[in-house]
């Protein structure tokens, strides 16, 4: 599948954010500028394709087809979720807070959800997921699967990395969005992965790339979302590291995704 522009300029960022976090990891460096700028320079892509998302869903009719209002809402999710990537950088950058968790970049951050969440809504509709839904195996999926990693979200965030203590008074709000964050991720995931499952011979399979390439971006984006609520509760976080390699790989997936939705000047089903 050939690539737009945008595309590839997601594509050539995301290397170079790659080589740098490598160089990162040789230096071995925890604290130093260069972990703070990496962190702002990543938060930039989803920042770019939310807009370059935004104007890739006018060839699709924007709000008036369900796969522009598709890739209309995810691009908009990208781009809170670069704003939220934004002030957790002024945090780190301007006001010396190593680990701004939860802080008012959450607020931005979390608007993410809703907005992807409608995105996916819309795009089941154009792949037509919603008669897999219909189906009692589709129903189960998309209860059991939720369940089953809350329990562990639970288990990890709460038993282990808290010992199953929590401490009111400064560890509630935290607690919310370490469980927030994980459920909401693998939500968005059962509902992708039935897309998935559907959507393969959509236009003869012309958005099989773009459809793996973002059920991979919500499942990094899980794993994500649980490593930071883990390592900074268990103190081990650091801006510059794993967690945020995982982030920059999981908004690099997504970004590229939406950007590949590309109509190539058609139109859709409404």
């Amino acid at each position: 599948m050939k690539l737009n522009l945008p595309s590839r300029l997601i594509v050539a960022s995301y290397i170079l954010l790659l080589l740098w976090w490598l160089y990162i990891q040789v230096l071995q460096t925890t604290d130093a500028p260069i972990n703070y700028w990496f962190v702002f320079a990543y938060g930039l892509v989803p920042l770019f394709a939310g807009v370059s998302g935004i104007s890739l869903s006018r060839k699709w009719g924007m709000l008036k087809s369900a796969m522009g209002r598709a890739v209309f809402y995810i691009s908009l999710g990208l781009i809170t979720w670069g704003v939220g990537e934004t002030i957790w950088s002024y945090y780190i950058l301007g006001l010396n807070v190593e680990i701004p968790y939860p802080s008012w970049a959450d607020a931005s951050f979390i608007l993410s959800w809703p907005l992807w969440s409608v995105g996916v809504v819309n795009l089941s509709r154009a792949t037509g997921v919603k008669f897999s839904l219909r189906r009692k195996q589709g129903k189960m999926l998309l209860f059991f699967i939720p369940l089953v990693v809350i329990a562990l979200s639970y288990y990890l965030l709460f038993i282990v990395a808290r010992g199953g203590v929590l401490e009111l008074d400064t560890d509630l709000i935290k607690l919310f969005f370490d469980l927030l964050y994980p459920i909401w991720d693998v939500i968005l995931l059962t509902l992708v992965l039935l897309i998935y499952g559907l959507s393969l011979g959509f236009l003869g399979g012309r958005f099989k790339w773009p459809l793996t390439l973002l059920v991979l971006g919500f499942v990094v984006n899980y794993f994500a979302d649980m490593g930071l609520s883990y390592t900074s509760t268990i103190e081990t976080f650091y801006n510059g590291g794993f967690v945020d390699l995982l982030f920059a790989t999981a908004m690099f997936l997504l970004s590229l995704s939406t950007n590949m939705l590309d109509s190539g000047g058609g139109g859709t089903q409404a």
